[in-house]
């Protein structure tokens, strides 16, 4: 059937005629090219440039494309430049209208948050969408994506998270790339990709091959005329006797449809049954020329909108398998990037681009072991022996399911067992059921909800606006502590000096006590363990008090009654406080090199040991069970541990970190110590003589200011950890030392992001804790955000709903 261009052409002008507008140049010289393609008997498509086009052009373009008739044009690519006066809403419409030819759509940073949340709710039929935007933090596409085989995402600077399902309307998504986007989070980042079942190429940088000459090869059968460019190699290595530029290839100024036929060249390239062809001429290590050709042309970056680095998927009629993928020697061969050490990796190749998820320890065999579908990452295929190297150091980095459980079982099989077991009697067969304890079942539990999904519920609790008396106040939060024996009560101090009882479960006020102008930040706290009702209360100006909040403050008025209050002598600089295990005594440390010891019941100051450190102490902490012995941590690198019956002039031992320690904590059972230095170096200790039993391995940010906290959660069995240039908590099997799960924060606003400023383990919750977390923008804000990881996607989902807060995510 013939193609009518011509004709195509004469509708748009008289379209335009009854709309009475001037036709626009742009969309006539796009027709004009589309009946050169069909002259030349090729793909007949039409290309349209958004950032050319006017609102008043929109009306006739919509009448065309309306009555568009299978014969004329056989696909249309979408494509926008750095502005456009074109309303968003009109160009949706335009690709609807289009429907089932749009092949390409391109829209760089084109949307607002109104078309966008369109865009995701109501979806595209596109088959390749290139999206740049900076407006939408958690991606959430819920629309019909039938169509989509490759999403490139890259440069949306605030991206930062995935909906659960965002991923499940794209059941063709074979190509995914979010290169320089904020992802950071492996756990949810993979949970989200799992759904994709057609997904074999992931891209969060681009790795670009390299020698000492900053070369790299390409193939001869890609032929060009060279042009400079800044920033890269005027002139390109070549192979079999011809020299290629690789800009060509990417020229801001080609049209779609030139870069998609150089990319589908290039890709044949790659992408051949016959591997020993390309390398025939080629020294004696065939395989790393081979390896270094396949990454060419991924990560020459001129342009966002040029989407280089995919593997044959511009051949729209007919797609390249990645099962054509050959290596040389595979299972002999150690040599090229995929068998080397990072360190050996970076003299080979330079990131481009990367997302903060290609820093996280081990993330490339994460991201092979936990997406076995996967052919390519990062434009680097996946071999076999990658993913057998993957699966080794996933096993020895990373817990799957909470204790060691081998595989996700489901809640109520767990119950079936525990009934059965239960209600069997003792018989001479008893012996092959070995007794199994009621702790045995709560980790199963744990097991299975924790394993249900990598998405926590996080929810801030409300301390803003409280109603306290006949007033309302707002709240900043310093320092928290759960109450030793109610699980719905904590306590927190503000950085007003206030300290604040609360009911955490149901959000309420319990005991108010005002600074009264006598305090400054409360930075220390403690319960008192035999005597529950009271605590000690340290702030910065060295005030030290003892509360006792069954005399708590009459709410009706908002004046405290001082009833029970203790003033003790005041330790100036104060920054820590601690009761030991009999309530008789309790320590306090600050911004100095010595320790004070006070005596409870008489209110008095007893001592004070100085100079037990060569720099000033950060953190004191008592034995849980021995009431004599303490730990002290600080920016010296040294934690030492002391015992009040030897007038502690001597340590009982000393460890030493690699930078200043942050805090120490005993592990409730006391066997073992919790040591925190500077930028995320956590290690456990042995209690009894300070040998190392564990180091988390948590990577560095290169930050000398990253003070990094850490506690335990579930008794011993796990450490949370968290630190104030980061917005993640990593939580990690005590035992071993292997990841769990990262526990991501986000801002509620636009442009605004969390740091973890402290964080405790729920000692009466399994898998739950609180974070203290502190906002960049605006610099004063805290607030205390309660973590479920126990909890389903589903009630966040339906919690954030009741709590109508604004959403940043992309259509939500």
């Amino acid at each position: 059937m013939s193609i009518d261009i011509p004709g195509l052409r004469q509708r748009y002008i008289d379209s335009c005629k009854r709309h009475d507008v001037l036709p626009s140049n742009a969309i006539l010289s796009g027709l004009c090219k589309a009946e050169v393609k069909k002259a030349r008997h090729e793909l007949c498509s039409l290309e349209i440039f958004l950032h050319h086009l006017k609102d008043v052009d929109f009306l006739p373009l919509f009448d065309v494309f309306t009555q568009l008739d299978n014969s004329e044009i056989e696909a249309v690519d979408l494509c926008n430049g750095s502005s456009c006066t074109l309303k968003g809403e009109y160009a949706l419409k335009l690709m609807r209208a289009i429907n089932q030819k749009l092949r390409v759509v391109d829209l760089q940073d084109f949307f607002g948050k109104s078309s966008l949340r369109d865009l995701s709710k109501k979806g595209l039929p596109c088959q390749m969408l290139i999206l740049m935007a900076s407006n939408f933090r958690k991606l959430n596409m819920s629309g019909q994506f039938m169509q989509i085989h490759t999403l490139n995402l890259d440069f949306s600077s605030s991206l930062t998270s995935f909906q659960e399902d965002c991923f499940a309307c794209m059941p063709n998504l074979m190509r995914l790339s979010m290169c320089e986007t904020r992802i950071s989070n492996l756990w949810t980042t993979t949970a989200a990709l799992s759904k994709l079942p057609s997904l074999v190429e992931l891209r969060f940088q681009n790795w670009l091959c390299c020698n000492d000459s900053g070369s790299c090869f390409v193939s001869s059968s890609v032929k060009s005329n060279r042009k400079t460019d800044s920033g890269l190699p005027k002139k390109n290595p070549y192979v079999g006797g011809v020299s290629v530029d690789l800009r060509e290839l990417l020229d801001q100024n080609s049209s779609t449809e030139q870069v998609l036929r150089n990319m589908v060249s290039l890709s044949e390239l790659i992408v051949n049954n016959d591997v020993q062809s390309m390398s025939e001429d080629s020294s004696d290590d065939s395989e790393t020329e081979y390896l270094n050709c396949q990454q060419v042309y991924g990560n020459m970056e001129p342009s966002p909108t040029a989407f280089p680095g995919w593997h044959g998927q511009f051949d729209f009629q007919n797609e390249v398998s990645f099962d054509t993928l050959q290596y040389q020697n595979e299972e002999e061969s150690t040599k090229g990037a995929f068998t080397q050490d990072n360190a050996d990796l970076a003299m080979n190749y330079i990131s481009y681009h990367p997302s903060p998820v290609c820093f996280e320890k081990h993330y490339r065999e994460y991201m092979i072991a936990s997406l076995p579908r996967l052919k390519v990452l990062d434009n680097l295929p996946i071999r076999k022996s990658d993913k057998e190297r993957a699966s080794v150091t996933y096993l020895e980095h990373f817990e799957h399911l909470p204790y060691r459980r081998k595989k996700k079982e489901c809640v109520v099989s767990i119950l079936k067992k525990r009934e059965v077991k239960a209600g069997r009697s003792p018989g001479r067969n008893s012996s092959c059921l070995p007794g199994i304890s009621q702790n045995f079942y709560t980790k199963s539990f744990c097991a299975a909800k924790v394993g249900s999904s990598a998405w926590p519920l996080l929810h801030p609790i409300s301390i803003s606006g409280t109603l306290v008396g006949d007033e309302r106040r707002s709240f900043r939060p310093r320092q928290f502590e759960y109450h030793p024996t109610d699980c719905s009560l904590m306590v927190f101090g503000t950085l007003d000096g206030e300290v604040v009882v609360l009911n955490h479960e149901s959000e309420t006020v319990i005991s108010y006590i005002p600074s009264l102008g006598a305090m400054n930040s409360v930075l220390g706290l403690c319960w008192l363990k035999r005597h529950p009702s009271k605590l000690i209360a340290g702030s910065d100006n060295g005030s030290l008090k003892l509360y006792d909040i069954q005399h708590r403050s009459q709410i009706i008025t908002g004046v405290y009654n001082s009833v029970g209050t203790v003033t003790f002598d005041e330790f100036d600089q104060l920054t820590s406080v601690h009761v030991n295990s009999t309530d008789e005594l309790f320590l306090a440390s600050g911004y100095s090199r010595n320790v004070a010891l006070y005596d409870i019941s008489s209110g008095r100051r007893l001592q004070v040991f100085t100079d037990m450190h060569r720099e000033h102490i950060n953190v004191v902490k008592f034995a849980n069970h021995s009431p004599s012995i303490f730990a002290t941590s600080s920016f010296d690198q040294d934690v030492k541990m002391w015992d009040l019956r030897q007038k502690p002039l001597r340590a009982c031992y000393t460890a030493t970190s690699n930078k200043g320690n942050v805090m120490v904590c005993f592990s409730p059972d006391d066997h073992y110590l919790l040591a925190s230095a500077v930028d995320n170096e956590v290690r456990q200790l042995l209690a009894v003589d300070g040998r190392l039993h564990l180091n988390f391995g948590i990577a560095p940010t290169g930050s000398t200011q990253n003070y990094t906290r850490s506690y335990y959660m579930n008794g011993r069995d796990y450490i949370i950890s968290g630190s104030c240039d980061e917005h993640v908590v990593r939580v990690c099997c005590a035992q071993t030392g292997r990841r769990l799960r990262d526990i991501s924060l986000e801002g509620k606003g636009s442009g605004t992001s969390m740091y973890v400023q402290s964080l405790r383990g729920d000692p009466f919750q399994e898998f739950n804790m609180s974070i203290l977390a502190a906002y960049t923008r605006p610099s004063t804000r805290t607030e205390i955000v309660k973590v479920n990881m126990l909890a389903s996607s589903d009630y966040v989902k339906e919690h954030n709903h009741r709590q109508s807060r604004p959403s940043n995510s992309m259509g939500g």
